[in-house]
């Protein structure tokens, strides 16, 4: 699948996916501080999971094996677990007196 240059500029303004599938010898360790850094500067009401799936259509199919391909697919598995209550008030034991 191709997609328009403009596109891949609005969801990578940074070229900061881009830049990364060119680094030679570039580590999953590095590619994640890259992400990272992508989500930080995407705007808040942005789709990121059609986003991550626009990056990884075009620049997952000619990379399979490419750390930030690896990186980018986990971002995206990610998006669609729920989050789940972790903690609060209900969690905390109670003194049965009060």
């Amino acid at each position: 699948m191709t997609t328009q240059t403009s596109e891949l500029q609005e969801l990578d303004p940074k070229g900061l996916i881009r830049e990364s599938y060119r680094i030679e010898g570039i580590d999953p360790s590095q590619c994640r501080s890259i992400f990272f850094d992508w989500a930080l500067s995407m705007p808040v009401d942005t789709d990121t999971e059609a986003a991550l799936s626009v990056l990884l259509d075009h620049y997952g199919a000619a990379h399979p094996d490419h750390p930030m391909t690896v990186v980018l697919r986990d971002g995206l598995a990610g998006g669609q677990q729920r989050p789940k209550r972790r903690g609060g008030w209900r969690s905390r034991p109670r003194d049965p007196a009060s």
